[in-house]
């Protein structure tokens, strides 16, 4: 399938989803989903993958069922839909969504594992490789990207309050985000063009992640 952008009906299943999350309302509006949806996402990915992934990673489309077995929240379906060129959670990411807020992507440590956060804490407390770690955030930033990620609120153990970069230092996950309303631009293979040029500017932050922080030790 050659990625036309996403559907006309995407954003009104999402609208509608939000407003009845429930077995009759997926399974009514199901094609809609398919064809509008979860069809231009996988395309969509197809194509990225041709740059993106090769040595980094593989392209996939997640499910659209939620894992409500100890959330309090028991609505049975996500109101979006992602996907992820990715070798491995933690190991720097290229996501993109789609959702009734519009179009969502990102990239970096999402979820950390101890192991993980560890060689992460011992990469950014190296002068070398943490300042390049800040610069890539501070770039980031400075071309409208949100930081954002989990963090201690105190200092983490082994490492000195005045640490130069404390405040990496205190991440457990950390990641970089941005996003666009719904417009026209979604529903044309613009699109395309919208989501490779973000996962351009988030290059050298996965690289960073894949070399520094990799894979966790339990998905070797």
């Amino acid at each position: 399938m050659t990625f036309t952008g996403f559907g006309e009906h995407a954003i009104d299943f999402f609208d509608g989803l939000e407003a009845d999350n429930s077995k009759p309302y997926w399974e009514d509006h199901k094609p809609i989903y398919d064809a509008d949806v979860r069809a231009p996402m996988e395309a969509l990915l197809a194509v990225l993958e041709k740059e993106f992934a090769g040595q980094f990673g593989s392209a996939k489309v997640f499910r659209p069922y939620r894992d409500v077995r100890f959330a309090k929240d028991k609505t049975p379906y996500k109101t979006h839909c992602g996907g992820v060129i990715e070798q491995g959670r933690g190991a720097g990411a290229y996501y993109v969504e789609v959702s009734s807020l519009g179009l969502r992507v990102g990239g970096g440590c999402f979820h950390l594992e101890p192991d993980q956060i560890a060689r992460y804490r011992v990469a950014v407390a190296d002068e070398i490789r943490g300042e390049r770690l800040g610069a890539i955030l501070a770039k980031l930033a400075k071309r409208g990207w949100e930081i954002k990620g989990d963090r201690l609120k105190s200092r983490p153990r082994d490492y000195p309050a005045d640490h130069p970069r404390i405040d990496l230092l205190r991440y457990r996950s950390v990641y970089a985000v941005s996003q666009w309303d719904p417009d026209d631009v979604l529903h044309e293979r613009a699109c395309l063009d919208r989501v490779r040029k973000a996962f351009r500017e988030l290059r050298p932050f996965n690289e960073w992640a894949a070399d520094h922080v990799g894979v966790a030790d339990s998905g070797r």
